[in-house]
């Protein structure tokens, strides 16, 4: 695009230019919202679809506990107690709670 001298331009020529620029930005911003709905994009925020996880910040009973009673419920980043007893020798099996009450049990979920 040429360099234009606008301070050397009369107001009319000015407000002619003023009006083409504001055509041009209405153009591209007309092009730019038809991308946005090809994307899914309504209005400035995303369409959801199909949500978030649904176990996503709820709480979880613990499966494993050491000795002292500290317990992890296995999500997450590994305590520096279960850490330092697996480089110890210890296994993970070793610190699940209710060992035989978990294995053959397995709840059911329901279909929507």
């Amino acid at each position: 695009m040429p360099k234009v001298n606008l301070f050397g331009m009369s107001v009319e020529a000015l407000m002619d230019l003023r009006q083409r620029v504001d055509e041009m930005l209405l153009e591209h911003r007309a092009e730019l919202e038809k991308q946005l709905e090809r994307m899914g994009v309504v209005g400035g925020a995303r369409v959801v679809r199909g949500g978030g996880s649904l176990l996503k910040g709820r709480k979880v009973p613990p499966k494993y506990r050491n000795p002292s009673g500290e317990t992890w419920a296995g999500r997450g980043v590994r305590p520096r107690w279960l850490v330092a007893a697996i480089k110890g020798g210890k296994k993970l099996d070793d610190f699940l709670i209710d060992k035989s009450a978990r294995k053959g049990r397995r709840k059911r979920r329901s279909k929507r």
